[in-house]
């Protein structure tokens, strides 16, 4: 059979490349998974694993068993045989257990939609719906979505130069600097670091941006350059106008220590220290707005108009920091964790847990689910990303946002329902550099002349990329298929190798150049890309493709230009054939130098095609229909003028100024947040200045996902951070002493909302929950609060200067009694965050009834997407219908005297029917509720709280 010979001849291929023994093969199976250095044998089993079917994986073994002898290779055949058809199998249970995942999330998606609906259908009027629905069946070319989507806001003009605005972009991992970037030095330090230095560059350009300040990563490591090791980097001065040039004008690259110093880490193991960036962060805005409130802001700090995060991580710390500065946050994914994943399990080479363990996946879905709670605005590339890729998140459903932005306009009630909008922000390029040229014989003229100077016969000078380019070719003069792009897997160059190499018309007409980024030795690469590049080393040899193949090692950033405009001159075309293409910027810049395209339909292309009209879409898989859409481009030579006219005539719409005047269209348009921080106290007539005490540094991630009271660790002190943040607070806000003496009493002429914190020079936090099954306080937590309290007072000099504050999931009134228990006043602490960060006393403070009172000002701040009511009818709905039960029964029964204005407490009657509380935050995200629940006081409560609140976010918060 023709199938089980092609079978046989890849693994004989297999054995010839050097397959290990049968005892070598024994330890360890076969598997797909990238690690240590790239081993040719990967390919051939790649090959049968995705090509062949599984029966006739089975029947080639069953002939190998038949017809085997004593040789060693007739053995080790038939052993691989069956191991590579056992790969197969694996890989099709992997496949339908993902299917049954992905129905079971749309079968939740729907009845989530759903029951949002119902709660909200008593105030949708048949107005509103017919608004969502034809909102939902529009059909646009992304020109058209620009237009119609601004065309109700107030665009960003020139005349908004009397505005000094203060912008602060995330982007954490990768080598960021402004000059001479090393795009493609690792999958780290790639499209995503030019987007993010040249948007604050054209954001400073623009007219009301006075400061933009890229945060990213101080790494002073001997494996990378000094440069990113620098604290700070000028990228441009203030904008054009006279009037927007100051001190502290302009874009800077503002790098954070953060992590391991000395050592470079790719993006998987930065997520234990973005509480130690986030804490670094916070000290560079609050510092910089005293010093932009002293040049521009008459007195006044100048607080950021938007923090916006990059891909996940950077996505996770804007969260934060806009939670804790109560500014706007705005989102930008790039690449989205559920698609990758998505992608990597369709293929069936690893498991989920697999997965996780390589890509660190699962905390990178929640720093993106996290990221869409906190957002008010999501910036996408194209439509296909907000329904394809945000899509699959349980914080995003296009039907329901469209519903809710309708009631919004009218001012109807959501219930507390909030989706984050979605905005199709094409990224921006500089074009300033680059020329129109009409098509004329001096094109041609001019590559004659270049390719004539390699042979000694012309002293031209050209650029030496086309020299390093043109060295590889036989006959340079022929048009030439332009892929630039890093060797990975997903960007399909291997498909693109094949097409060329096994369609001679192909090979006899046009050159090809791959651009795989940066190398020198391919064992030093990682394994992933030194796979890739290896494999299509081979496939240059298996076609003998030996002076039509350029594969240059090295390029500088500058070359790029140079290197596109090399291809527009022999009239070539520019290709992109990934699987899954996000958006596609080379062939925004391939178009702006003259070069048609052609692009996968999968992704960002399919907008970019539309807005430009100046090349083919092709699928991706499909080889043959690659290599008709390159030939039809290179042969028909009125179709590439076509192209080529279309692409300039268009392309104004992707560039900078445009970009960046949609992008502060659509952030103005956000809801404007503020840092408002009162001190004086409830009823105090006396005026006193704002006030802003110590922040302390969290080590663990608290701040936005507890889930239960034993994910809390100990707070960190004594940090460079830490240090940097008092210092710069007590100058900031702290008004004149008048001689505070050691006793708990404040000089007559000071006031304020923190008497006691503004005197103390460290602050002692008790976290400490030890309960019984029934959740009440037990005797050992008294007796630990005691004796810190003691041993803090055996130093006189340290009892002086410290203070102590209480973090409880316990209520006011309870954490008083618990006090009191143990002999124990409340007014020996400064700080009681109670309710498990829901409310924050300062003992002190008390209503004319004799309670203590809460701090009004975090009410007020936590108070943002917090919709109570909603809340609580969807969460006892949620935990009383039981599975597989016809009368539904609740395991919870709401505790009215834990709960207040912003906590709803539980009591748990039976633990093992209540939801775990990842499976009800996603149940709660589906429906639009924004909020942190978690199980409590030993799990015998549950609490749900808003989103900014949090026993860690009410310490940064003072």
């Amino acid at each position: 059979m023709a199938g089980n010979e092609w079978i046989n001849g890849y693994l004989e291929a297999i054995l010839s490349t050097g397959a290990p023994t049968i005892e070598e093969q024994k330890p360890a199976p076969v598997t797909l998974r990238d690690g240590g250095h790239f081993n040719p044998t990967k390919y051939f089993v790649e090959e049968v694993v995705t090509s062949v079917d599984e029966s006739d994986l089975y029947r080639t073994w069953i002939k190998v068993v038949a017809t085997r002898n004593t040789r060693e290779r007739s053995s080790r055949l038939e052993n691989m045989c069956w191991r590579i058809w056992h790969l197969t199998r694996k890989k099709k249970q992997l496949e339908w257990e993902e299917s049954q995942r992905v129905a079971h999330r749309r079968w939740e998606r729907e009845q989530g939609r759903r029951e949002a609906t119902e709660d909200m259908s008593e105030d949708l009027s048949e107005g509103e719906k017919g608004d969502a629905i034809g909102e939902m069946m529009q059909s646009e070319t992304p020109k058209e979505k620009i237009q119609r989507q601004i065309s109700n806001l107030e665009v960003w003009s020139d005349d908004k130069k009397e505005k000094k605005l203060y912008l602060v972009l995330l982007s954490l991992h990768g080598l960021v600097r402004g000059e001479n970037m090393e795009l493609g030095r690792d999958s780290d330090t790639g499209g995503q670091i030019k987007y993010v230095v040249e948007l604050a560059r054209a954001l400073a350009k623009m007219p009301g941006v006075y400061r933009v300040d890229l945060f990213t990563r101080q790494i002073s490591s001997p494996e990378i350059d000094w440069s990113y090791g620098e604290p700070t980097e000028m990228l441009t001065v203030g904008g054009d106008d006279d009037d927007n040039i100051g001190e502290s004008s302009g874009a800077y690259i503002i790098r954070i220590p953060f992590g391991p110093r000395d050592k470079y880490l790719q993006k998987e193991l930065l997520w234990p220290y973005i509480q130690e960036f986030v804490d670094g962060a916070l000290a560079h805005i609050l510092n910089m707005s005293k010093v932009l409130g002293e040049q521009v802001g008459g007195g006044q700090p100048v607080w950021p108009y938007v923090i916006h995060g990059h891909y996940a991580d950077a996505g996770d710390s804007a969260a934060i920091l806009s939670g804790a500065l109560n500014v706007p946050m705005v989102l930008t994914g790039h690449s989205l964790g559920r698609n990758k994943l998505e992608q990597l399990l369709k293929q069936g080479r690893q498991s989920k847990e697999d997965i996780n363990s390589t890509y660190k996946m699962m905390r990178r879905i929640e720093a993106e689910e996290l990221s869409l709670d906190a957002a008010e605005l999501v910036i996408t590339s194209t439509k296909q990303e907000i329904e394809e890729q945000w899509g699959l998140y349980d914080g995003f459903d296009v039907k329901l946002e469209k519903v809710l932005r309708a009631r919004a306009r009218r001012g109807v009630n959501c219930h507390g329902r909030f989706m984050p909008r979605m905005a199709v922000i094409p990224p921006g390029m500089d074009f300033s550099n680059v020329m129109s040229q009409e098509d004329g014989p001096e094109a041609d003229g001019e590559i004659f002349q270049l390719t004539a100077s390699v042979e000694g016969s012309s002293p031209k000078a050209m650029p030496s990329i086309w020299s390093e380019v043109m060295r590889f070719f036989r006959n340079p003069h022929k048009p030439v298929i332009l892929a630039l792009s890093r060797p990975d897997p997903k960007k399909n160059l291997t498909t693109l190798l094949k097409a060329y190499g096994e369609s001679r018309p192909l090979r006899e007409l046009a050159n090809l150049v791959l651009i795989m980024g940066n190398r020198d030795d391919i064992d030093e690469m990682s394994s992933g890309n030194a796979s890739v590049l290896t494999t299509v080393l081979k496939m240059i040899d298996k076609y003998d493709l030996y002076g039509r193949v350029a594969y240059p090692k090295h390029q500088k950033q500058s070359d790029v230009p140079e290197i596109y405009r090399f291809a527009a001159k022999t009239k070539g075309v520019f290709i992109n054939p990934a699987l899954v293409e996000p958006f596609g910027l080379t062939l925004i810049e391939a178009a702006a130098h003259g070069l048609p395209m052609v692009a996968t339909k999968n992704g960002g292309p399919v907008d970019i095609h539309r807005a430009l009209n100046n090349g083919l879409l092709v699928d991706p898989h499909d080889q043959q229909a690659i290599a008709d859409a390159l030939i039809k481009l290179l042969s028909d030579k009125n179709l590439w003028h076509e192209c080529r006219k279309n692409g300039w005539k268009n392309i104004h719409l992707f560039s900078w100024p445009e970009h960046c005047r949609t992008y502060l269209t659509r952030v103005a348009a956000c809801r404007m947040r503020h840092p408002q921080w009162q001190t004086n106290t409830p009823g105090n007539d006396i005026n006193a200045e704002e006030s802003f005490n110590d922040s302390l540094k969290d080590v663990q991630d608290m701040s936005l996902r507890l889930s239960i009271d034993a994910d809390l660790a100990g707070l960190g002190s004594g940090s460079d951070t830490q240090d940097q943040v008092k210092r710069l607070l007590s100058k900031m806000k702290r008004p004149d002493s008048g001689g505070l003496n050691d006793t708990n009493k404040l000089p007559e002429n000071v006031t304020g909302k923190y008497p006691l914190l503004w005197r103390r020079r460290r602050l002692i936090v008790i976290a400490l929950d030890i309960y019984d099954d029934k959740g009440a306080p037990g005797q050992t937590m008294i007796q630990i609060v005691q004796r810190i309290i003691k041993a803090a007072q055996l130093d006189p000099q340290n009892a002086r200067v410290s203070g102590f504050a209480l973090s409880t999931a316990m209520p006011m009134l309870e954490t008083v009694e618990f006090l009191k228990s143990g002999n124990i006043q409340a007014n020996d602490f400064d700080v009681l965050i109670c309710s498990s960060g829901s409310e924050v006393y300062y003992p002190g403070t008390y209503t004319e009834d004799g309670k203590l009172l809460p701090d009004p000002d975090y009410e007020a701040h936590i108070d943002y997407r917090w919709g109570c009511e909603g809340l609580r009818k969807t969460i006892w709905n949620l935990m009383s219908t039981a599975e597989g039960e016809k009368k539904p029964s609740s395991p919870i029964e709401e505790d009215l005297k834990a709960s207040n204005a912003h906590c709803i407490s539980y009591k748990v009657k039976d633990l093992t029917k209540a939801k775990r509380v990842d499976d009800l935050r996603q149940k709660l995200r589906m429906r639009g509720l924004r909020c942190h629940p978690m199980y409590c006081r030993g799990s015998s409560s549950v609490q749900v709280i808003p989103l900014l609140a949090s026993r860690a976010q009410a310490l940064r918060n003072w």
